[in-house]
């Protein structure tokens, strides 16, 4: 039997919106029944399911409203219906019992799969695929050290947004310009950091990082290898204070002191990247003791502290790089030798990989064929023995640098290690020393101390068969694996090490 529907109801703009309706809705319905069956997760798939054709049979839908007011106020003009003030809908009239049938429940059709949708389309604007992959060029370099980190298995949301709609909401508003600039290509390379409006991280960090029960003492065990033909490797042990030296005492003295909730401190920062502190207040909430400490090669004026931002120190002033760490290639490379991916045993491989990070490259490719050339250039020219009678040796240390060289190094967005300041530590970038330089100091001559024992113990250094060892809570007096002299007591690290250094 043929289904009658009102006059109204049979013009080309609302057959039309009929169509891409029912079309958008079979291939919603076909491509998730994809995704369920094969278990399909592309984030593009997703963007379709979940975004692209739901807004596709919206609009169709409009069109069929839209197209019957349009025929109606049409009639009207030409006189051949009467014209009303309100709609008239008559049950008992078959057309109208059938229009009012199928818009009863075709909404209701409509609205259960639009409550799926949209919990489908929430759940996957917040997952991990999302935030990853389909901006591909822009978040490829963060993806790939998010993957890499120690919070794999944690959300991007549970960190970048966190619990409550307030801040969900905040989110995607602010996404709106991201999805703008990455449309139009307008966004910088380098993507800048630190994240503007970042929620503060007491309130994301410490949903599970519980600050009381940080471990007490930490054994930190390190082998760098030199940049000399033997790629001679030079061991360290420390000890590293991350709490007390009893877990009894909490935060009361070690590393993570700096957030003791008994203290306050506080800072301005003159840059951007947060790396250079000229003014920083240690307040004891206990007592109500404060403590101005200012830099003497850096001093504030009145209007300067007037207007520049004071921020509460938190987990991200020294963990600012917990999920997209880009390595210095000193690191990365001790790293892959000491796990033998990159052979240690081959002469020069170190110096020769330091040669290679130091190179700008258009694109991850070229770099990919400028590492194998010069490698194999460099050992055919340098050591033809080598190259003849150990071509494996040669073969996996090319392999073995492009992958990590792959992990930390972006050419195409233009990021390395020295683009983002990593502020644990204090070889490759200032971190500890950016308060703990002894230039700081208080009106009264009381100044942040500069002493390698507040954070770290060396019980252990040395060449292996020549290791320089004491008892675990006594220290070294460090030694440089270079002869400086006491160089390195008079200068801080960063004035030497760039990254491209043992």
């Amino acid at each position: 039997m043929k289904l009658k529907l009102p006059p109204s109801s049979q013009n080309w703009i609302s057959l039309i919106g009929a169509t891409i309706a029912v079309i958008s809705l079979f291939m919603i319905i076909f491509l998730f029944s994809v995704t369920v069956v094969l278990e399909q997760r592309a984030a593009y798939l997703g963007l379709v399911i979940y975004i692209l054709l739901p807004a596709v049979m919206i609009v169709g839908l409009i069109l069929i409203p839209l197209g019957m007011i349009l025929k109606i106020r049409k009639e009207h003009k030409t006189g051949k219906i009467e014209k009303t003030i309100w709609p008239k809908i008559d049950l008992n009239n078959l057309q109208h019992r059938n229009a009012f049938f199928v818009f009863s429940i075709g909404t209701s059709v409509f609205l259960f799969l639009s409550a799926i949708g949209s919990y489908e389309a929430f759940h996957f604007t917040e997952s991990n695929t999302f935030c990853g992959t389909l901006c591909h060029s822009v978040m490829h370099p963060e993806y790939i050290a998010y993957q890499n980190s120690p919070h794999a298995k944690v959300a991007c949301v549970a960190c970048h947004v966190g619990p409550g709609a307030n801040w969900y909401v905040r989110s995607k508003l602010s996404g709106l310009y991201q999805v703008y600039a990455t449309t139009t290509n307008i966004y910088p390379r380098p993507i800048p950091t630190p994240v503007e409006n970042l929620r503060p991280a007491r309130a994301v960090c410490e949903q599970c990082h519980w600050p009381q029960k940080f471990y007490a003492y930490s054994i930190n065990y390190q082998t760098h290898y030199l940049s000399d033909k033997e790629n001679s490797p030079w061991n360290i042990r420390l000890i590293l204070k991350i709490g007390s030296e009893h877990p009894a005492l909490g935060l009361m003295e070690g590393i993570h002191w700096h957030i003791n909730p008994h203290v306050k401190v506080e800072y301005i920062a003159t840059d951007k990247t947060r790396e250079k502190l000229a003014w920083i207040r240690f307040t004891n909430l206990e007592s109500g003791e404060v403590k101005i400490f200012e830099d003497e090669n850096n001093k504030l004026d009145q209007a300067q502290l007037d207007t520049l931002e004071v921020r509460t120190m938190d987990c991200i002033d020294c963990h600012n790089r917990p999920s997209h760490l880009y390595n210095a290639p000193s690191l990365f490379v001790n790293t892959e030798m000491r796990a033998g991916s990159i052979p240690s045993d081959l002469p020069d491989i170190k110096s020769v990989t330091m040669n290679l990070c130091s190179n700008d490259y258009p694109t991850m490719d070229s770099a990919m064929v400028h590492i194998q050339k010069y490698i194999l250039k460099y050992y055919r020219e340098n050591y033809p023995d080598v190259f003849s009678n150990k071509r494996d040796l040669v073969d996996k240390a090319i392999t073995g640098f492009q992958s990590v060289f792959s992990k930390n190094i972006f050419p195409e967005m233009k990021v390395r290690w020295n683009e983002y300041p990593n502020h644990i530590g204090h070889l490759e970038f200032n971190g500890c020393f950016r308060c703990h330089d002894g230039a700081h100091s208080t009106d009264q001559g009381e100044a942040i101390r500069r002493d390698c024992n507040l954070c770290h113990l060396i019980n252990a250094q040395g060449s292996p068969g020549e290791m320089e060892e004491t008892d675990v809570n006594v220290s070294l007096e460090f030694k440089h694996p270079v002869d400086i002299g006491e160089a390195w007591k008079e200068s801080l690290c960063t004035d030497c090490h760039t990254g491209l250094n043992p």
